[in-house]
């Protein structure tokens, strides 16, 4: 049921000192009752959200597009005020990959956004302010989102519509807890970051229907079920500074280190924008813009209507990828303590050419075409296991607020030695999720997949305590 309180008797008198935070933080992971809303309780809240509010959103084809257009001479679809972002073309070459050159859309969106968790104590245990926000994309519409979670077009109120709620917090934070740039989806967006944060309070926040308090215990529940903690909420949660309870790894902070820098030394990649219109093997057609094979993704363009939004109408395009992906990491215990297997990822979008990610990423109908030696390493690996491999599994959207129904199912797999073994193939290293919460403390290691399953190993419903 849940529980009304005040926070004269709640609040505590100011935030803590940086070092009791890992038992603060131990605390609220431990605690899955909040002081505001009981896990029984948040699938009513939420259901009560989506009722309180009018969510639409319908396709349309381009010609619809209000305020969005083709330049004539490029072929770049944009927005009127140069703003939010543009579709362009992007080239690009990666020597040794499988697939050595291509060229694709790409959202280009240089700004850098806000993606910001509020933490607050209660009943001596950290709470963080989650909000319940519709994104045209998410395949549910409604799903948990950070506090804040906005592009500077939209907090400097491009669009003239209301202000972000709770933004001072962010831009005249009282206490960091954690903050870092971020890359977004290095396939899909060109160099784009985020700002990812997250602070603590000990004043007054005022209440909104829209925006409830939940113990980490709680999200990390929530994490176990399908499409209802969005992506940026996941990636804010991967750079909660945890402590490594499991010393051990097979790799030294300083060798994992090196190996990197020495995937991103050998790895010879070009990018470049190119217009739109010059795009190869890609078909603009009325209602979207598709790949001659009919593989990857779509540019569609949609119509929505948002009773909670800052901007109650409006119409974009938007990314519709084919197809569900599989995004997994594979585990195993090495000398005691358990591993993570991360690949060195080059993507397109990349600012500097490699960041960790799974072990596996990909959609498999994307490759089904390709020989088995072009295949991603791993996938029949991943495909193939039982359910008593599976340490953990949910279905989760990426961000809704570009890409329509992209969903990828998370997984993490026990492998054998035999699978994986300890001498990892060339571009692949073990690693301990203490050794991935330490670098994803900095801008640029650890890729937005990864960070979704780093703030899910903590969600991992097995008994055992995850390596962190």
């Amino acid at each position: 049921m849940t529980r009304h309180v005040t926070s004269a008797v709640l609040d505590s008198p100011r935030p803590r000192d940086n070092a009791e935070l890992p038992g603060r933080l131990a605390r609220s992971a431990a605690t899955t009752e909040g002081a505001h809303l009981s896990l029984a309780d948040f699938p009513g809240w939420l259901a009560g959200r989506d009722r309180a509010h009018r969510f639409e959103v319908r396709r349309i084809p381009f010609a619809e597009l209000d305020a969005w257009s083709f330049d004539p001479a490029t072929g770049d679809l944009g927005h009127r005020t140069g703003r939010f972002f543009t579709v362009r073309g992007l080239r690009a070459r990666a020597a040794g990959a499988a697939v050595g050159a291509w060229q694709q859309p790409v959202i280009d969106q240089p700004e850098v956004g806000i993606l910001g968790i509020l933490a607050k104590e209660f009943d001596g245990v950290l709470h963080f302010l989650m909000q319940a926000k519709m994104e045209p994309g998410n395949p549910n519409l409604l799903q948990l989102s950070p506090t804040v979670q906005a592009t500077r077009s939209n907090y400097t109120r491009v669009h003239q519509g209301a202000p972000v709620r709770f933004l001072d917090h962010f831009q005249r934070p009282e206490r960091v807890v954690a903050d870092t740039l971020q890359s977004e989806h290095g396939s899909w967006f060109y160099r784009k970051a985020n700002r990812n944060l997250i602070v603590e309070t000990s004043g007054e926040v005022e209440p909104h229907d829209d925006f409830c308090w939940l113990t980490l215990g709680q999200i990390h529940a929530l994490l176990r079920r399908d499409n209802l903690v969005n992506m940026d909420s996941r990636t804010v949660l991967s750079c909660l500074p945890l402590p490594d309870l499991a010393p051990g790894a097979l790799h030294s902070d300083t060798e994992l280190l090196s190996w990197i820098t020495g995937e991103r030394a050998r790895h010879d990649v070009a990018a470049e924008l190119i217009p739109l219109g010059e795009v190869a093997g890609w078909v603009r057609e009325e209602a979207r813009i598709r790949h001659a094979h009919e593989r990857f993704f779509d540019v569609v363009a949609v119509s929505v209507r948002a009773g909670s939004r800052e901007v109650a109408s409006w119409t974009q395009p938007l990314f519709e990828p084919r197809g569900l992906g599989v995004t997994a990491f594979l585990t195993r215990r090495i000398g005691g303590v358990r591993h993570y297997l991360a690949q060195a990822r080059v993507e397109g979008g990349f600012l500097d050419t490699v960041e960790l990610g799974p072990t596996v990423q990909c959609v498999p109908g994307n490759v089904a075409h390709l020989p088995p030696e072009h295949r991603p390493r791993f996938l029949d690996t991943v495909l193939r296991a039982g359910p008593e491999r599976i340490r953990y599994a949910a279905v989760h959207a990426e961000e809704g607020g570009r890409f329509l129904n992209a969903e990828s199912r998370y997984l993490v797999v026990e492998a054998t030695a035999e699978e994986a073994p300890t001498a990892a193939p060339e571009g692949f290293r073990w690693v301990t999720a203490g050794q991935l919460t330490s670098l994803v403390r900095h801008a640029h290691y650890i890729n937005v997949q990864a960070r979704t399953l780093l703030a899910c190993l903590y969600a991992m419903d097995t008994g055992e305590e995850p390596s962190c």
